[in-house]
């Protein structure tokens, strides 16, 4: 293996995520969000007996009010750290423009931190305040500690809303099934059943991501959205009883 290779395999760019790393943070926390609210709306629905016509409108109800506001939240957050590292970048060109000397020492100081001296550091000022996009570059990463967001606003809400959907329409199957067919079972034992798999589904692949422990990632989504469930359950177990 070689050693660009190697490094590549450490930082988990070799895996099947790799191609969509930028991408598929976003869609395991949407799936996250879109499986634990709707489940909670299911749950409460249950725990205030009503029926699935009703479970099934207040269900897609949230479903889509709800994804699309994450999605228009995740759109806004990229776009404004876009603009944000726009405009300070801007103000970087300025002064660089306009205070050569104060920026040529800022660059001078901070690879002086880094223990550069002497001749060499100098080469090295040299070098980086000859161009003046380099220079910049450096400045907005060294002083500002700023990092260009490379991601697409647009995408990445896309992305949002549709793992979102996705993911929320799995604690509703039970009920669209019941309401178009008729189901002699337990509704809610089934759509918790198929959303706690969804749930360690979700978790498995979030901690293969972040590169943590796969049990730990599995536990830890079931817990959060088992915790959100059993407050909507008793919610609903209240409210049906104090209506009634």
């Amino acid at each position: 293996m070689s050693k660009k290779h190697h490094e590549a395999h450490l930082h988990g760019k070799t895996s099947i995520f790799s191609k969509f790393h930028d991408y598929i943070g976003e869609f395991i926390y949407g799936g996250i969000d879109g499986s634990v609210t709707t489940f909670a709306v299911v749950a409460g629905a249950a725990g205030a007996h009503l029926d699935s016509s009703v479970v099934i409108i207040l269900g897609f109800a949230n479903l889509f009010a709800d994804g699309f506001a994450m999605s228009v939240g995740s759109y806004l957050s990229t776009k404004s750290e876009k603009q944000n590292y726009d405009k300070h970048k801007a103000i970087e060109y300025w002064e660089v423009d306009h205070l050569p000397e104060k920026e040529r020492e800022e660059i001078r100081e901070i690879y002086q931190a880094k223990g550069f001296e002497g001749e060499l550091l100098e080469q090295v000022v040299d070098k980086i305040t000859e161009d003046k996009d380099r220079w910049v570059d450096v400045m907005m990463k060294e002083e500002l500690e700023m990092i260009e967001e490379t991601k697409s606003p647009f995408q990445m809400g896309l992305v949002t809303f549709i793992s979102f959907l996705f993911m929320g329409f799995i604690p509703l199957i039970v009920y669209v099934i019941d309401y178009t067919r008729g189901l002699d079972a337990d509704l809610f034992l089934y759509s918790s059943i198929l959303t706690f798999v969804a749930f360690g589904a979700i978790g498995y692949a979030k901690s293969y991501v972040t590169s943590t422990s796969r049990v730990r990632g599995v536990l830890e989504t079931l817990f959060l959205g088992g915790s959100a469930a059993v407050l909507a359950y008793y919610v609903g177990v209240i409210l049906e009883r104090m209506i009634s």
